[in-house]
């Protein structure tokens, strides 16, 4: 039974400038090839369940959560189980009671005050059953919102967020952006630095699969810790299976083409895990 506390591996790499991988779940074999990573490397990692992906499954977090729960139980490897970016707070609710380790709420379309005090009411559910809590700021600036290449969060404003609401863990606005398909992304770790030297929880890094390695590697120096990953394994899972299926047309078993697309990203999980150790 490996299934960990999500709040405790960012600590954990944050005291050691490390940085803990956390990657979205769309299908099950995803989740399957994230462990098996986990594995290989023997460093730990984050199943993230997004609303959106659960509303992929019919708004039904059960049997999907559960499996993913499962799943970290029956390693060896520290797995912890996160519900990320869920604006419902009954989707919070349920995902605590279920045992995933942390949720992330997402209250940044939210007028800034009613953020704080929707955040304040989660964490206070979720610390009752030792769940930890992630959030983000509302809009920090940039048309797209808080996660707009152009968006930065104040140091000073992450700070009293963090006070005022008592999150474990902080999504932080520094350059990335959600769902780019190239690795293009500048990231201002000076800012990083900034942020982390008034805020004393872990970081996380949303919008982590536009950011080359050496960008990414050089963010976690700078204090960056959880760092998420989603478009860029997707990009990876549909180029192997666009080849597969081109190369040999006639299958219809999904194992012959979902199989070696899960072990592209299974393989691309080993190498960003121990790319984000500074290896």
């Amino acid at each position: 039974m490996a299934l960990v506390n999500c709040v405790d591996s960012a600590r954990a790499a944050a005291s050691e400038k490390r940085g803990l991988g956390a990657f979205n779940v769309v299908l099950l074999e995803h989740a399957h090839a994230f462990v098996q990573a986990a594995e290989q490397t023997g460093l730990p990692v984050v199943l993230q369940l997004s609303q959106n992906a659960i509303k992929y499954y019919g708004n039904h977090l059960r049997p999907i959560g559960a499996a993913l729960l499962e799943l970290a139980k029956s390693t060896d490897a520290d797995v912890a189980v996160h519900l990320d970016h869920a604006e419902d707070l009954d989707l919070c609710r349920a995902a605590v009671d279920m045992g995933f380790t942390s949720i992330m709420y997402d209250g940044s379309k939210l007028p800034d005050e009613e953020n704080r005090a929707a955040t304040r009411e989660i964490v206070e559910y979720a610390h009752g059953s030792g769940v930890g809590v992630e959030a983000e700021l509302g809009e920090v600036g940039g048309k797209n919102g808080v996660h707009d290449p152009s968006a930065r969060t104040d140091p000073h404003d992450a700070a009293q967020f963090v006070a005022d609401t008592g999150v474990d863990l902080l999504a932080v606005a520094v350059g990335s952006s959600h769902a780019m398909s190239e690795r293009t992304a500048v990231l201002d770790d000076d800012l990083i630095a900034a942020i982390k030297s008034q805020v004393d929880v872990p970081l996380v890094l949303h919008g982590s699969s536009g950011v080359p390695d050496a960008g990414m590697q050089a963010a976690i120096a700078a204090g960056m810790t959880k760092i998420n990953v989603s478009t860029h394994l997707n990009v990876t899972f549909t180029q192997v299976l666009r080849n597969v299926l081109e190369d040999k047309p006639t299958l219809v078993d999904p194992r012959k083409y979902n199989g070696p697309a899960t072990e592209a990203v299974e393989q691309e999980v080993e190498r960003l895990l121990r790319l984000y150790q500074g290896n």
